[in-house]
């Protein structure tokens, strides 16, 4: 009788395990990204035990100076390790000042969905056989002060919890550009994507500006001067890739996204 009773509640723990390995494969819900917010949990809450030589670094195209209100920032996350299995990862985003969630996460693709409340953002099942996934963050329309993204990361031995390896990595502190609406200089430029000119067309008032671009890590790529009756630049020694443009002219500044193809 006792080894029936054993039987059938055996059973009944290979639906529940299958559904907890499954949960986890296609990302974690809740917070675990090792933020303050999330009260520093993070994988390692469940995953543990492995040893693959991982690290994870976090990449995002938010300048070094700073980032602008209402916009649209691409963020790369990517996973190195030995175990070709599983890997996963949790990002989030957060006021440097109190830990509140700032910001809008924005999915990549299939192999992207957002997690707990959409405060965090996680790979999908789809995406869980990979090692580097892209997404986007949309920065807030009104003054929330510095940002800072966490990162945790999983690099499994696709046998659930056990035997995993978890990593974390953290941002700069990303302060904002603060820019009063009587700062700003409204632009246009086209074509984006260019490959090899891109033209400037400055608003009605401003005769001259100077050019910057910005690539992914904050690095100045390009500085070029431009007038309203020369306001074309030469991109073709650029590499391929995201840039974030700046725009100043008369005191007043802008900026928008630049892709070089």
């Amino acid at each position: 009788m006792k080894k029936h009773y054993l039987f059938k509640f055996t059973l009944l723990l290979i639906p529940a395990a299958a559904f907890v390995l499954m949960s986890n494969s296609f990302g974690k819900s809740g917070g675990f990204s090792g933020s303050p917010g999330d009260s520093s949990n993070s994988c390692a809450n469940c995953h543990g035990g492995g040893s693959f030589g991982a690290s994870v670094s976090l990449q995002t195209e938010i300048p070094a100076g700073g980032y602008d209100l209402n916009t649209t920032y691409g963020i790369n996350v990517d996973i190195s390790s030995t175990s070709n299995s599983r890997h996963g990862f949790q990002v989030t985003a957060e006021k440097v000042s109190d830990g509140t969630k700032i910001g809008t996460f924005i999915v990549g693709g299939t192999d992207t969905q957002l997690t707990n409340n959409d405060g965090n953002i996680v790979q999908t099942t789809a995406g869980n056989s990979q090692k580097t996934w892209d997404f986007n963050w949309k920065s807030p329309s009104s003054n929330a002060g510095a940002v800072k993204f966490y990162v945790a990361a999983v690099a499994g031995n696709g046998s659930g919890s056990d035997g995993d390896q978890v990593v974390t990595a953290t941002s700069t502190d990303f302060r904002i550009l603060g820019i009063a609406e009587e700062k700003r200089l409204d632009f246009d430029m086209y074509p984006n994507p260019a490959s090899e000119n891109l033209t400037i067309q400055l608003p009605s008032g401003s005769d001259k500006a100077t050019v910057q671009f910005y690539d992914y890590i904050g690095k100045l790529a390009l500085t070029k001067e431009i007038t309203t009756s020369n306001n074309k630049i030469l991109v073709d020694d650029l590499s391929t890739g995201v840039y974030i443009l700046k725009v100043v002219s008369d005191g007043k500044i802008g900026s928008q996204k630049f892709i070089k193809r």
